[in-house]
């Protein structure tokens, strides 16, 4: 039996309603922004809860946007966690400023009681990652970046469907970035990223930046770069949120049944803490696991494909080299990248797949 980890093949085996729409697309020649990325835009700022959304190229753009947008630049630093994907801090990197790391704590989750350490009179601005699907304890964070006088932007990114207290992630901040990479809980077919906002002057700068700093094809009011979202996959994205629901509901239901099996397994295997009324998008299922290299192989022998998201964190990567941290500056984080395994959990997954990859994570530890 196999248990993919690309549920990809499945996710756009149906793709009939979205090549008719593009079909009336490409008669439009709609090509840049337009009716079919206004559409997507309006139906996904009132599925988060959010006054305005631009669709951008990609998460990573989004994030730089919202940065951007906050005039955070060369001799600003910003707040984030250590165990993220590269593109946070290359974000708070490419417009300038300095990422200034923060450990994890035991739910992979940026720890907000650490926060405060890191806060100098150079900050800016704290970006809580949604990582993994999960979300960080935002009221805490909430709280200290008011008292600090500091802004919020929240990479969201695999955070659409996610709920806490029935709140969406990236409605929290000032700002909140999202990405529809192919493997995220909503995805298009290729990169796309959105950035949402309350803030009327913010959104009047992000929509002319993100489209050459134009107000109309012949004038522009700003220097901006091009990082609109192709209406081919504002299409793809508008029927993804059809089904959004449904797909969260089902990486749920999964995840709780791996969560009540692999806890049996304890101290061997440690199961995150589920925190009440926070729902996750489960982007990432993860765990950790003693020996995990040779459990990963086992598993692979056995036709389960499973990730490590990340064996590296970010402060120990060539690329921070000049940002002056050292091995056991963040051990919580440094522990769990020794440790982490990500399992399959996604909407196409079989109960007899489960059960397969259950049985089998059982009998590797005997």
């Amino acid at each position: 039996m196999k248990v993919p980890f690309n549920y990809l093949p499945f996710e756009f085996e149906d793709n009939v309603k979205i090549f008719d729409r593009w079909k009336q697309l490409i008669q439009s020649t709609e090509f840049t922004l337009g009716q079919y990325m206004e559409e997507f835009e309006n139906k996904f700022a009132d599925y988060i809860g959010s006054k305005h959304c631009f669709g951008t190229n990609c998460g990573t753009d989004a994030l730089i946007l919202s940065l951007k947008s906050l005039g955070i630049g060369h001799g600003d630093e910003v707040v984030t966690v250590c165990n993220t994907f590269y593109a946070t801090v290359g974000a708070i990197v490419a417009v300038g400023a300095k990422p200034v790391f923060v450990d994890s704590n035991h739910r992979y989750q940026i720890d907000p009681d650490l926060i405060k350490k890191a806060i100098t009179k150079k900050t800016r601005a704290i970006m809580p990652v949604h990582w993994g699907g999960a979300s960080p304890e935002i009221e805490k964070i909430i709280e200290i970046a008011n008292n600090f006088q500091l802004e919020i932007i929240e990479d969201a990114c695999m955070g659409i469907g996610a709920k806490i207290n029935n709140k969406s992630p990236g409605t929290f901040g000032k700002l909140g970035a999202f990405s529809m990479h192919p493997l995220k809980s909503l995805n298009v077919m290729g990169d796309g990223g959105m950035v949402v906002t309350d803030d009327n002057h913010l959104a009047s700068w992000i929509k002319k930046y993100r489209n050459h700093g134009m107000i109309d094809r012949d004038n522009i009011d700003l220097w901006g770069v091009n990082m609109r979202l192709q209406p081919l996959q504002a299409v793809v994205a508008y029927f993804g949120l059809n089904k959004i629901e449904e797909v969260i509901k089902i990486r749920n239901k999964n995840a709780k049944i791996l969560d009540n099996e692999l806890c049996k397994l304890a101290p061997y295997v440690k199961v995150p803490q589920r925190l009440e009324n926070y729902i996750e998008t489960f982007a990432l299922y993860m765990i950790l696991c003693d020996e995990r290299d040779e459990l990963v192989k086992y598993l692979n022998s056995k036709k389960i494909e499973v990730k490590i998201h990340y064996p590296l964190p970010l402060h120990l990567q060539k690329a921070s080299s000049n940002l002056g941290y050292k091995a056991g500056d963040f051990p919580i984080a440094e522990e769990q990248s020794s440790k982490l395994v990500t399992l399959p959990v996604h909407q196409y997954l079989s109960e007899n797949q489960i059960n397969f990859m259950i049985e089998n994570i059982f009998a590797f530890y005997g």
